[in-house]
């Protein structure tokens, strides 16, 4: 199978890559970034990407888009990067593939921030979406899209809406600024009260799970929860972290809420456990690696 992944250097896709190449899967990747060595590699444009030339020059089997914007602060600092990233360049990879590749299946990254403060948990596939940021709302019109490419080209597509994932290589978000942050001071002020909640998933668990897809989505245009189904509080998330510090840490959440950020998250998964997603790695477990990584930083 040639599988050619969008946004290979990226956290989700370098991790997507590594994964592939170990299988019986031809892997071609993409991106913004300069590669001399690689020879399966398309490098394009981030704002300008022509995909037409990339679908014209070798025909693929699935294509996994993991490229985009994935800052909720950035989408509502610089609205139009973010749609340009994360909705505009959908469409333009769909087009290449309806135009030269049609029955090529197409996963898209979307994002729980499709649901912004959904009003009850957990959160299933079917509810009606909220999003509560420009990020948010790119990633709900991307979803539209994908469904669109379906329904009107007959192109396979789904949505894969991925919650809180982390891991090592993550260089950004709380568990990368909360190491900086104990490194420094053994007092650290977070925004928040500490009780609200996310679903945490290791990145390699999110492989799996688009692995998964990959064998036995309906492509039909659907969307996916991806997460590990539990409700975590960020006082525990961040508790656990620190316990891994030799010094005694000490912890203020000062209540503040920083804007587009959800209240609390939990994800019924039982849509991508019908296709035999398992998730294999837990918090304690990818907080410990994700220390030891960051320690060598």
């Amino acid at each position: 199978m040639k599988v050619l992944i969008i946004g290979s250097k990226g956290f989700i896709g370098g991790y997507v890559v590594a994964s592939f190449q170990k299988t019986h899967f031809e892997v071609y990747e993409c991106d913004v970034v300069v590669d001399y060595e690689k020879s399966n590699y398309y490098q394009i444009d981030s704002t300008n990407a022509d995909y037409q030339k990339i679908f014209q020059d070798k025909a693929f089997d699935a294509c996994i888009n993991c490229s985009g914007a994935a800052s909720v602060p950035d989408s509502l600092k610089n609205p139009f990067r973010d749609f340009t990233l994360n909705t505009y360049n959908v469409v333009k990879l769909l087009d290449a593939i309806r135009t030269n590749q049609p029955t090529c299946k197409f996963i898209n990254l979307s994002s729980a921030a499709v649901y912004g403060n959904p009003e009850s948990i957990p959160v299933t596939e079917n509810v009606k979406l909220n999003p509560i940021s420009p990020y948010g709302l790119h990633k709900m019109q991307s979803e539209q899209i994908c469904r669109s490419f379906h329904t009107y080209h007959n192109v396979p597509t789904c949505s894969l809406r991925v919650f809180s994932a982390y891991g090592s290589g993550l260089k950004k978000q709380l568990f990368w600024d909360l190491y900086q942050k104990a490194k420094n001071t053994n007092y650290i002020e977070l925004f928040g009260t500490g009780k609200e909640t996310r679903d945490f998933i290791h990145v390699q668990d999110v492989v799996d799970a688009i692995t998964c897809c990959l064998h036995h989505a309906d492509f039909q245009g659907e969307s996916i929860n991806v997460a590990n189904g539990e409700e975590i509080l960020i006082e525990y998330a961040v508790s656990t972290f620190l316990s891994f510090f030799p010094e005694k840490k000490t912890v203020y959440f000062n209540g503040k809420v920083k804007a587009g950020d959800p209240l609390n998250w939990r994800a019924d998964i039982s849509k991508i456990q019908s296709m035999g997603y398992k998730p294999s790695i837990s918090l304690y477990q990818g907080l410990e690696q994700y220390f030891q990584w960051r320690s060598l930083q």
